[in-house]
Parts: C-alpha cells; sequence; structure tokens
C-alpha cells in the first residue's frame, strides 16, 4: 500500500511540473522507408524508382492489351516481384532493413519470336548490374486465371518470369501472322514463295522476315557493334590473288545460276555492265613518261652522289 502511495506522488509530482521546456530533447520517430517502388502513386516523385526510358509501345495479339496498366505480384522468399506487362518489373526487398532494396529489373523492350509463335516478352533496361543492364523475359503459359506464377534467375543479371493467363489457352493465339497487317502479310507470301523458288537463301529469308517483324513493331532494330562491322569488313578482303580470283570465279557462276532460273520463270531482270575478266587480272603495261618509284626505291634518278 505505501509503494502504491508513493508512485502516485510521483506521478502527480510530475505533473505539477507542466510541460517540458522548450530546450529539452524530443524523442523522433523515424517511419520505415517505403519500397513499393515506380508503381506507387502515393510516393513523391523523387523517392520513386527511376527508369531509363519510357516502355516501348502496346504491339502484338490484339486481345492482350488488355492486360497493359494491369499489375501482377509475387512474393517469394525475402522479395516481391512485381510484373506491369508491356509496361516494366520490379523487385522490391521485405525486411525492415534501412536500406532494403528496390529497383527495375527491366522494361518492355520487344517480343521474342520464334516460327511464327510469339514465345516470349522482353523487359530490358533495368537497373545497373554490375557492367550490364538487368533484363527480364516473360514467358506467356495457359491459366485459370492471370497470375504471375514463377520468377527465377538463370544467369546474373538475367531473369526467368512465368505468367500464366486465359488469354493465350487457344492454339492460335499467340501466331504472329494473323496480327499483321494486310501489307506485311503479303510482303510474308512473297518472302515464302522466293524461297520456295530458291530465289532467296535461308539466311536472306530470315533476314527479310526479321524486317518485317521490325515494321509491325514486334521487334527492335539492331544495329551492328563496332567489332561486328570491323569483322565484316576483314571477311570482304582477301590474302592472295588466287583466292580472289576463285571468288570471282564462283560469283559469275551464281550470277549465271540465278539469271538462269529468273529466265525460266519469266521474271524481266537488268544485265550489269559486265568488265573482262583481263581487265582485272590481265597484266597491265606501264604507262608512258617517268615510273613511278617503286616501294623501298630511294627516289634518286641519274647519277647519284
Amino acid at each position: 500500500m505505501a509503494a502504491r502511495l508513493a508512485g502516485l506522488a510521483v506521478l502527480l509530482g510530475l505533473a505539477a511540473r507542466g510541460p517540458a521546456p522548450a530546450g529539452a530533447a524530443k524523442m523522433k520517430v523515424v517511419e520505415e522507408p517505403n519500397t513499393f517502388g515506380l508503381n506507387n502513386p502515393f510516393l513523391p516523385q523523387t523517392s520513386r524508382l527511376q527508369p531509363k526510358r519510357d516502355p516501348s509501345p502496346v504491339s502484338g495479339p490484339a486481345h492482350l492489351s488488355r492486360l497493359s496498366g494491369k499489375c501482377f505480384s509475387l512474393v517469394e522468399s525475402t522479395y516481391k516481384y512485381e510484373l506491369c506487362p508491356f509496361h516494366n518489373v520490379t523487385q522490391h526487398e521485405q525486411t525492415f532493413r534501412w536500406n532494403a532494396y528496390s529497383g527495375i529489373l527491366g522494361i518492355w523492350h520487344e517480343w521474342e519470336i520464334t516460327n511464327n509463335t510469339f514465345r516470349g516478352m522482353w523487359m530490358r533496361d533495368g537497373d545497373a548490374c554490375q557492367s550490364r543492364s538487368r533484363q527480364s523475359k516473360v514467358e506467356l503459359t495457359c491459366g485459370k486465371s492471370n497470375r504471375l506464377a514463377h520468377v527465377s534467375e538463370p544467369s546474373t543479371c538475367v531473369y526467368a518470369l512465368t505468367f500464366e493467363t486465359p488469354l493465350v489457352c487457344h492454339p492460335h493465339s499467340l501466331l504472329v501472322y494473323p496480327t499483321l497487317p494486310t501489307a506485311l502479310q503479303q510482303r510474308w507470301d512473297q518472302l515464302e514463295q522466293d524461297l520456295a523458288d530458291e530465289l532467296i537463301t535461308a539466311q536472306g529469308y530470315e533476314k527479310l522476315l526479321r524486317a518485317i517483324f521490325e515494321d509491325a513493331g514486334y521487334l527492335k532494330t539492331s544495329e551492328p557493334s563496332e567489332s561486328a562491322q570491323q569483322e565484316g569488313t576483314k571477311g570482304l578482303r582477301f590474302e592472295t590473288l588466287e583466292s580472289c580470283q576463285e571468288a570471282y570465279k564462283a560469283l559469275s557462276q551464281e550470277i549465271k545460276r540465278l539469271q538462269g532460273m529468273l529466265t525460266q520463270h519469266g521474271v524481266p531482270y537488268r544485265k550489269s555492265a559486265e568488265t573482262p575478266s583481263s581487265e582485272h587480272w590481265g597484266p597491265q603495261t606501264p604507262t608512258a613518261g617517268i615510273a613511278e618509284p617503286l616501294r623501298g626505291d630511294p627516289g634518286l634518278r641519274g647519277e647519284t652522289l
């Protein structure tokens, strides 16, 4: 009883003192930082994740465009992954650390097309990871509902996501040809005919087919690197005159074969002005006048000192 009375007296004494003086230290409440990133509209712009660029336009099968503007999340271990089709992929660490990781794993870039089928969505140009940018491939599979089913990292900075949706359950739902406009379908038809008639090679067919997909907006134009351009330039050079002559003969025979096929099918063509091989490979007589000094010739003429 005495202890209770003593405690009550202490409380009454503190209350009688009134509020704490202005110079007294106050307790500061620190809130856990919000790590929901790019898709959280309640964060100020300076606190959101900053993408390197805008996503590519929505493309591909028209029935998949209804996924645009929606986001689907999956929590695995201590990370929350969020997929926003035709927008981006983000990752958020679900811990109470003050510097919990939150970043962009890729921004919508282009489709992956194989055998007339949309095989996956590529999200590129994500946050920096070592000497490159993070990127993700989203595989679309048939499912009862729209959901992000699985996320993995098969290689460093490259992520693989599996997205289930009933929109791709039909066997023709991911075919490329039906989604093309009529003009591009006609170009594709002509490519198939040219390949069947052996007017183009398989390599040329793939190159021209990619150009159709690029014109449709399904693929992005890839610019060759400087090293690839240098290698291509080296491939046009010949180490010896004999190898150059052999290549010239092979090209001449190929031209004659193609001309014969064009004539057989009644396809008009214009013959290029041919230069006799003797003009290329025959010996050339020196021009009149003073001969130019050869390599290694000091250039002295007449009497030497």
